[in-house]
């Protein structure tokens, strides 16, 4: 019996340490006065779970404290009524501008990344935008931009993409694939986030080539990012052999891949190579994918990917091509004569319909990317849409799940690559302070194909590690707190934004 009474008096012992434990914890957290509270919010945290009312502390960049109870802050922001969330981040976006920023930050997206196709100067990208940025930014090096070089047919400043010439066209020798190969390896010294690789933009980098600047990166333990070679049914060049390609190549290099817009790379066969990803998924390979919610792609006119075919290869015809600035649909004579210039013309291609579009977003292998350009709506209204047509209107997401593939999910896509990945997608102590506050009844889009730079509503205030970039709706101006995301292996230390 007295054995028993010692048990039990040991027990409430014990039982009152923690809780006064938890009581100092609780009280010390309390006690703290943070640079910021973000105040009686609903807290949506996809790594966790928590999906609760709390009040998230900021001191400096960072989140200091999270809790049920009211903290004291220096300054308290009151989201009653609305959605805290982590920052969205946009693994392809071409647009890298202020005027871009201004968008992508009104739709929630505090990172925005050059992953696809990269930049043909990291270097000089990276020192272009430190200082000047709205949110984060970062990109891959640009296998396009090094073949270009190699040809000696460099693509024009600050273009993405090469015209149809012989850098596009033609095989590399073993020189100039030594050239390619040497200008990828500077820029991933220089900070690129990994390998961009357009292979539709550059038919002819054979099968032995793709698989060197695979190999390039698995050396790095850096990530792939590919446009692939084809789309469509047609065999030879369909989209089951171009995935195929490329799954086979980090297969075989240990090199991780991400695919970019499976909606438009693959169309109606999305769900054949959307099960293609999960397959080697499910046998161990690092492979992942994305795409946005509009059935339009864009590209430019006057690139390979109209190479002769393209109309029996993507099943369309001209009036199927639409010029974005006047929403002039295309005749045979119009394309060819654009087609034949050599000055760059971006152009809409309608390929897809609403359900297939719907059925990919809805899938839980699928990352959400912009594939930003400000002639296409897709530049402002991304991350808006989702929360709008699929979550509110459709109801076909839970919030939780749509805010995942929104900012998670890219996060972990990018731990391989950036040790800042580690810290962003996510509401927890020691993350990075990149926030999102957003209305749930109210968050739209409302860009149009005609009317491509219309900014989203919905987002009352978004922070970019800890610094207010919008606020009640509205653009905060003269504020540049966007930091460079860097490459784990390269030579470059981690930047700060400028004050």
């Amino acid at each position: 019996m007295m054995e028993m009474t010692k048990v039990v008096r040991l027990w409430i012992f014990s039982t009152l340490l923690i809780w006064s434990l938890l009581l100092m914890v609780d009280l010390s957290a309390t006690a703290q006065t943070y640079d910021l509270v973000i105040h009686g919010g609903r807290v949506i945290d996809p790594e966790t779970g928590l999906d609760a009312i709390r009040d998230v502390g900021i001191v400096g960049k960072t989140i200091a404290g999270i809790s049920a109870k009211s903290l004291e802050g220096k300054r308290v922001v009151n989201a009653n009524g609305l959605i805290v969330a982590p920052g969205f981040i946009d693994l392809h976006q071409h647009e890298q501008t202020y005027e871009s920023d201004r968008l992508k930050a009104l739709d929630g997206v505090t990172t925005a990344l050059e992953m696809e196709i990269g930049r043909s100067d990291v270097a000089q990208f990276l020192g272009q935008r430190k200082g000047h940025a709205l949110i984060n930014y970062g990109a891959t090096a640009s296998h396009v931009a090094a073949r270009a070089l190699a040809f000696h047919e460099p693509l024009p400043p600050n273009g993405i993409l090469p015209s149809s010439g012989h850098a596009t066209n033609e095989a590399a020798n073993p020189e100039q694939l030594q050239e390619i190969e040497n200008r990828l390896r500077s820029e991933l010294e220089a900070g690129a986030l990994g390998i961009g690789m357009g292979i539709q933009y550059t038919p002819g980098a054979t099968r032995l080539e793709v698989i060197h600047i695979f190999r390039l990166a698995a050396e790095r333990h850096l990530p792939v990012f590919v446009h692939v070679r084809s789309a469509g049914k047609l065999e030879p060049g369909s989209s089951i052999e171009s995935v195929s390609e490329v799954i086979a190549a980090s297969a075989i290099t240990g090199a991780s891949l991400h695919i970019a817009h499976i909606n438009s790379s693959c169309l109606k066969e999305a769900f054949e190579c959307i099960a293609m990803v999960a397959g080697a998924r499910g046998r161990g390979l690092d492979v992942t994918t994305e795409a946005y919610p509009y059935t339009a792609g864009m590209t430019q006119i006057n690139s390979a990917l109209f190479n002769p075919g393209w109309r029996e290869k993507f099943g369309i015809d001209y009036d199927a091509l639409q010029l974005p600035d006047t929403g002039e649909r295309l005749t045979a004579p119009r394309f060819e004569e654009l087609h034949a210039s050599k000055t760059p013309q971006g152009v809409l291609l309608f390929l897809n319909d609403d359900a297939t579009v719907d059925s990919i977003i809805r899938d839980p292998l699928v990352i959400i990317a912009s594939d930003g350009l400000l002639s296409h709506p897709r530049n402002a209204g991304t991350y808006s849409r989702v929360l709008a047509r699929y979550v509110r209107g459709q109801r076909s997401l839970t919030l939780m799940d749509a805010i995942r593939k929104m900012s998670l999910m890219p996060a972990q896509r990018l731990e391989g690559a950036t040790l800042t990945a580690t810290k962003k997608g996510r509401i927890q102590v020691n993350a990075d302070a990149d926030i999102v506050v957003f209305d749930p009844e109210t968050v739209s889009d409302r860009a149009t194909y005609a009317d491509p730079k219309q900014p989203s509503v919905g987002m009352k205030y978004v922070f970019v590690g800890g610094t207010a970039v919008v606020e009640m709706g509205k653009i905060v101006p003269n504020v540049y707190p966007g930091a460079a995301l860097l490459s784990v292996s390269s030579g470059v230390a981690e930047s700060s934004p400028s004050k």
